[in-house]
């Protein structure tokens, strides 16, 4: 059998590049403005991680110093009322894991929220959307003291396809919403 010649397989590649290329940029017409800046910033914490890409897709902050589980709790709540956020779900799984072993274990809670209206405009927009539902914010003992986990909104809200009015607008406020909730229980600020 003949190998293909080096100027062919040359010509595959430029042929392939480029259709990736008109690809992308087609693509790029259809962005958020600003999207390739969230990318790069995505693209710098996946490198800075040695390649987690859950430390690229996540905002984090540290728990102040005294505030407590039950401040956090409460901050949670408040925000979530004061901006018509509902409640889903509670998974305390470091309770289930002692309750399984009889050992005590670091403090790890997820928090679920949504906006059932967002939700439905934002899967009829994308369906794969759904698997981002609900938000989720999680509090993890760790060595150094409690932290605050939640998904990077910006991912939806300024790096995807340009979101149409009102969902926009809508998706906007639940990326707030979240970020205000991780930024004040951190803080401890009711």
């Amino acid at each position: 059998m003949k190998k293909p010649s080096l100027t062919l397989s040359l010509a595959a590649l430029l042929v392939a590049t480029s259709l990736t290329g008109c690809g992308t940029i087609s693509t790029m017409g259809k962005l958020e403005s600003g999207a390739g800046g969230e990318a790069s910033k995505m693209w710098d914490r996946w490198i800075e991680a040695d390649g987690d890409i859950a430390v690229a897709t996540t905002w984090e902050r540290k728990v102040k110093p005294g505030v407590t589980i039950n401040d956090i709790e409460q901050v949670f709540s408040a925000v979530a009322t004061e901006r018509n956020m509902k409640a889903v779900g509670e998974l305390p799984l470091s309770k289930e894991l002692e309750a399984r072993t009889g050992v005590k274990q670091k403090f790890l809670k997820v928090y679920s929220y949504c906006s059932p209206t967002t939700a439905r405009m934002m899967v009829d927009f994308s369906p794969h959307m759904g698997a981002y539902l609900p938000c989720r914010l999680t509090v993890v003992e760790r060595d150094d003291g409690l932290w605050i986990y939640t998904l990077n909104m910006d991912m939806m809200v300024k790096m995807g396809r340009k979101l149409p009015s009102p969902l926009k607008e809508e998706a906007w406020k639940v990326r707030e919403t979240i970020y205000q909730m991780m930024d004040r229980a951190a803080n401890g600020a009711f």
